[in-house]
């Protein structure tokens, strides 16, 4: 494709993509698949590798285009970002607004009401339509450049569908919706991580990742509801700047009101109220601002907080039950956490009849028991917890509660890594962990058996016709073929030619690397990078089950944490027995020999990298140098020999300057690799 074709289609493919980012993250009206979504995307970033002269800062492709980053630069605001008086009844309401009134000397015709999100305010600046960088409220005055990661979230418009001249600010909230970070929770749960108390410190976590991709996974969303300087635009009014956003493609609530009375802000109130746990996201209450904008800057600030706008936050709501019981659930990965068996109570809109405990810590800390009364709410209005023990009405003769020493399900003695509040079962045969474990080992990070759907998975767990991982290397055409799947309509057999197709899949997955079978296999803190070093490092299944811990932990990238894992796998007999069968089975246990570079031009340097490369991506940079004989190192030290830098370095810089190590500039490592580089040039 010659040049002018490609920038043809290049902004075809943009507008396009634009289009169903719009319908789908801000209508909420999508009009193609997740598939076709995907082609069409990839099509423009293979059009953008191939030229990539037509790369943009607002194409889509660069959502997550961002290089993690060592440290957020700040950023000052010119227009403060104020916080909000908060007013708890109608009659403080009343006597905000009579303040308002006698220092605007006029009655106030018009109210804008919205509702008050629980999450993070940031700023987003505009030069001529197209997004340049955006920051977090901060203190009000200095915030942090968190530009990279509000690109991720998919409801901020990289450019607006309104032409726009010149420089524009709009203020919103970033938040995360209650599905959302109900999921988060219960992953961080299950990774035996703190969890987040609720959405708001969730999206303030997830905003402030330095790594984008990270930002990008945690499906944040945004509300604008302000522009600084409407008057600019010609805007009057709080509700025409709203109307406006919505059609720059901004996404906005819909739940605001415009009224004319402070009885109708009331009304407001309680309907809201009523109906917010109906709602896909958290509010903590209602804002009500001035609605005429020419009002807002005779009314004035105080030095916190505007006078033209009050917060009415909503009481939180706590509901006194009964524990009936404590019962013991076992995660996906084994993780064992206690849940409390309540009395139903309706809370936040919806009966609560349980609450996770998260861990024996946490119980031992409330010192939650059988029968006893507890106060209980939902975190971020998502989660039902217990916040605290009653204990005036404690009945006698409650005992402490204690963790199992045992697994319920499967009767494996439990573990407790390190530095961990988690107690997990290690048995990855265990009954309430092999459905997810199935899942990975299926999947392209683990085996790589394609047509394993999780539709299939369930079923053949369910008829218990697997039960590990070495069963699916027993299974036949037979069997597969007559497995009947339920759908939303009816019911259907596998079939005979999916049957014959997914044991094909599975006979080849007995030739994969060594370190796909580490991967799959599930084992605490064992991703695809640790999992190749292991592989690397040992060659076998053998030899990596014979090591001991402290051998473990001077692998490249595993340290004592992952260390104490792999030990404590490769100590639970029935992970032995495992391995044995898909020994038995054929399954490749040794890694194939490959051919690594162990000598070359930049051979006895270590290399480096801070602050952003133009010309590639940092791990791009560190593999030519690896290509090349040298080594790569995330930290600087003493025997570092170069430290290269970028745009924006981080604390690299200043630590390679105080021991003396060689600088490089990025133009000067090319120069460098050009010349080292076959034939003189990559």
């Amino acid at each position: 494709m010659d040049k002018e074709l490609a920038r043809k289609r290049i902004e075809e493919l943009r507008k396009e993509i634009e289009k169903h980012d719009y319908l789908y993250y801000v209508l909420d009206q999508p009009e193609i698949t997740d598939e076709e979504y995907d082609r069409l995307l990839l099509e423009l970033k293979e059009l953008e590798d191939a030229f990539p002269e037509f790369v943009s800062p607002e194409s889509p492709t660069q959502r997550v285009g961002g290089i993690p980053r060592e440290e957020f630069s700040k950023v000052s605001h010119e227009v403060p970002m104020l916080s909000l008086e908060n007013a708890f009844s109608k009659e403080q309401l009343s006597q905000f607004f009579a303040r308002a009134e006698n220092i605007l000397g006029t009655h106030i015709p018009s109210y804008c009401c919205e509702p008050k999100i629980d999450g993070l305010a940031v700023s987003l600046r505009y030069e001529d339509g197209v997004f340049v960088g955006g920051a977090t409220r901060g203190d009000g005055l200095v915030g942090e450049d968190v530009s990279e990661n509000l690109k991720t979230i998919r409801s901020i418009p990289l450019r607006l569908k309104i032409k726009v001249e010149g420089f524009l600010e709009v203020r919103g909230e970033v938040f995360m919706s209650k599905k959302s970070f109900q999921e988060l929770n219960e992953a961080r749960e299950e990774e035996g991580l703190p969890l987040f108390a609720n959405p708001r410190n969730a999206a303030s976590g997830s905003l402030r990742q330095l790594d984008p991709s990270v930002t990008a996974k945690r499906k944040l969303g945004f509300f604008a509801y302000q522009i600084v300087n409407p008057s600019t635009l010609g805007l009057k009014s709080q509700w025409e700047t709203l109307q406006w956003l919505k059609e720059a493609g901004f996404l906005i609530q819909g739940e605001e009101r415009k009224v004319t009375s402070l009885e109708d802000v009331w009304d407001y109130i309680l309907k809201l109220q009523e109906r917010r746990h109906q709602l896909s996201y958290v509010i903590d209450g209602a804002v009500i601002k001035i609605d005429d904008i020419s009002l807002w800057e005779k009314a004035g600030r105080t030095a916190k907080a505007p006078r033209w706008a009050v917060a009415y936050k909503f009481p939180a709501e706590e509901k006194l039950t009964k524990v009936k019981d404590i019962l013991i659930s076992v995660g996906r990965t084994g993780a064992l956490t206690p849940v409390a068996i309540l009395e139903p109570v309706t809370i936040s809109g919806s009966v609560v009849q349980r609450a996770s405990l998260h861990n024996a810590d946490e119980v031992q800390r409330k010192d939650v028991r059988i029968g006893d009364f507890v106060w209980v709410r939902k975190a971020g209005e998502v989660i039902p917890e217990v916040v605290r023990v009653e204990k005036t009405k404690r009945p006698e003769g409650t005992l402490p509660f204690r963790m199992p020493q045992v697994c319920p399900v499967c009767g494996s003695h439990t573990i407790r890594l390190p530095g961990e509040v988690v107690i997990r079962c290690p048995n990855r045969s265990c009954p309430a962990q092999i459905l997810e474990g199935l899942k990975h080992f299926v999947s392209r990070a683990g085996m790589d058996i394609r047509g394993l759907g999780d539709k299939i998975i369930r079923k053949l767990v369910e008829e218990k016709i697997v039960s590990d991982f070495a069963d699916l290397y027993h299974l036949d055409v037979h069997t597969l073929a007559n497995l009947t799947l339920t759908g939303e309509r009816n019911e259907r057999k596998v079939g005979k030619k999916t049957a014959e197709a997914i044991l094909k899949a599975i006979e080849a997955s007995k030739k994969r690397p060594l370190r796909k079978l580490i991967s799959a296999l599930g084992i605490r803190y064992v991703g695809e990078k640790v999992a190749e070093e292991l592989a690397n490092h040992f060659g076998s299944m053998d030899a990596l089950m014979k090591t001991d811990e402290e051998t473990l932990s001077k692998v490249p990238g595993v340290g004592s944490k992952i260390a104490s894992s792999i030990y404590a796998f490769f100590r639970d007999e029935n992970n032995l027995k495992l391995i044995d069968r898909l020994k038995q089975a054929g399954v490749l246990m040794e890694e194939k020999s490959k051919e690594k570079v162990t000598t070359g031009p930049l051979t006895g340097n270590t290399f480096v990298f801070t602050g952003e490369l133009k010309r590639a991506k940092r791990h791009e940079a560190e593999e030519i140098v690896k290509s090349l004989g040298g080594k790569a190192s995330s930290s600087v030290s003493s025997k570092t020999t170069f430290v290269v830098v970028g745009e924006n370095p981080g604390s690299k810089l200043q630590k390679a300057q105080s021991l003396g190590v060689k600088i490089l500039t990025e133009e000067e490592f090319w120069n460098m690799v050009k010349e080292n580089a076959p034939g003189g040039g990559l």
